[in-house]
């Protein structure tokens, strides 16, 4: 069992992964700061939300998955965040529409707000991994 999970844990996806699971917990806690304390309503919220858990998961992803990979210096790191996000704004899309689309169809419990933005996450994760994986962070050898 251990050896499994030390395999597991030096794929790129495992580790891309766990920090979405983290860009997750941050989504969570924009999306609760922005309906709670903001007061704004879902669909502007969940859209904060994802910004705000790109650019958590970007830094992420750039020191822990493809930390032989990224880009150095000021103009390199802009321009991998630019990438990045534009990469991801695919997964976003997806993540917003599949939030927005449980959020208003889907019966109760599961049109709750966290269960919607959960599902949303999870849909936009293969697109993100494997958009970031070929253009983002590109082995530069």
């Amino acid at each position: 069992m251990k050896r499994l999970a030390m395999t597991l844990s030096r794929h790129s996806f495992v580790r891309f992964a766990f920090i979405g699971g983290c860009g997750y917990v941050v989504n969570a806690a924009m999306l609760a700061i922005a309906t709670d304390a903001l007061h704004l309503a879902f669909e502007p919220a969940i859209a904060f939300s994802i910004f705000i858990s790109m650019c958590f998961t970007w830094l992420g992803n750039r020191y822990l998955t493809f930390r032989a990979r990224r880009a150095r210096g000021l103009p390199g790191m802009t321009q991998e965040w630019l990438k990045f996000m534009g990469a991801n704004a695919v997964g976003a899309v997806v993540n917003y529409a599949v939030s927005i689309a449980v959020a208003h169809f889907a019966p109760p419990p599961f049109n709750n707000k966290y269960v919607a933005q959960a599902c949303g996450v999870l849909a936009g994760l293969v697109f993100n991994f494997t958009l970031s994986s070929k253009m983002v962070f590109k082995d530069s050898r």
